[in-house]
């Protein structure tokens, strides 16, 4: 009989609900289930957010959260897994800055907790109640890690970043209001 130990019953259960969540984060944007509003809608969303073309957009977001939540549930492929899912949240992150941290308020809270989660994962590794355990870690390789951040952080980076600069580019020809409502009435 194998023996686990409370980390790794700890991994588990961070891998479950991280992964469980993200999976069902990502099917709204796939499938539109959950309350979801699918492709279609998810992509009208990232289109107005920035994120052009928005239906490439919302299928790769989905593909991100769905595949990266569901094999960290399943501790498959942990690095790539938790890279992608942190990768995801980045961007959403970028979409919430701007309105604070609490998530309550509308900020990025809720997508940095989701990230970091999973990034921390993806370090970690799954522990022994794991597929990856399972196959001897043929897909959970030490050098898997930093390669899976730097393709992530790469990819990340250019997608944020020219959402950034697409939103620059369409500020630059608006002129703020020279007085607030308030005082014009």
């Amino acid at each position: 009989m194998r023996r686990y130990d409370r980390r790794d019953l700890g991994l588990l259960l961070l891998r479950l609900g991280t992964g469980g969540v993200l999976a069902a984060h990502g099917t709204q944007k796939l499938f539109g289930w959950f309350g979801g509003h699918g492709i279609e809608g998810t992509g009208q969303f990232m289109e107005s957010v920035g994120y052009v073309p928005g239906r490439t957009s919302a299928t790769a977001a989905g593909l991100a959260e769905t595949g990266g939540g569901a094999l960290l549930a399943l501790g498959l492929a942990t690095p790539a897994a938790g890279a992608a899912a942190a990768g995801a949240m980045a961007g959403a992150a970028a979409v919430h800055t701007p309105n604070g941290f609490f998530n309550q308020g509308g900020g990025y809270e809720y997508a940095a907790t989701l990230g970091l989660t999973a990034a921390g994962l993806a370090v970690t590794g799954p522990g022994k109640l794991s597929v990856d355990h399972a196959l001897g870690h043929a897909v959970n390789r030490g050098w898997m890690i930093p390669a899976a951040f730097a393709a992530t952080a790469a990819g990340t980076a250019l997608v944020v970043g020219a959402r950034a600069r697409r939103l620059r580019k369409a500020k630059e020809g608006e002129q703020d209001s020279l007085f607030e409502e308030e005082f014009l009435e």
